[in-house]
């Protein structure tokens, strides 16, 4: 079996986004505390049209750590755009408890719709 990295599954992922006619930008994020301003990047802002949408690639995000570190930028995205994070490998697409949609790449790659999911 091939093994992707993640360097591949963000070009793959990108490459696709733009194949639909998206126009994709990376997006940035302040996040502030009490004491701190803080910088986070999020993978993709993609925008075809009225659609919007926050995405964020990982390779997998089995971890608390890992989750929070994938969610917290979109959590702070203070709009209703849908925010989307897309893993290597996973099951069926699903939603947390803050709404945000996770999918897997295979998902995300042979369904033209998955955005809308």
């Amino acid at each position: 079996m091939y093994l992707l990295t993640n360097q591949q599954v963000y070009y793959i992922i990108y490459n696709e986004l733009r194949r639909r006619g998206y126009a994709v930008d990376v997006g940035v994020v302040e996040i502030r505390d009490e004491n701190n301003r803080k910088q986070t990047e999020i993978d993709f802002v993609c925008n075809l049209g009225s659609k919007k949408y926050y995405i964020q690639s990982a390779l997998n995000i089995d971890e608390k750590e890992k989750q929070e570190q994938e969610f917290r930028p979109l959590m702070n995205v203070n709009d209703f755009f849908k925010k989307i994070v897309i893993v290597k490998s996973g099951g069926k697409i699903w939603r947390n408890e803050v709404g945000i949609t996770i999918m897997n790449i295979y998902e995300f790659l042979l369904n033209e719709n998955s955005l809308d999911l």
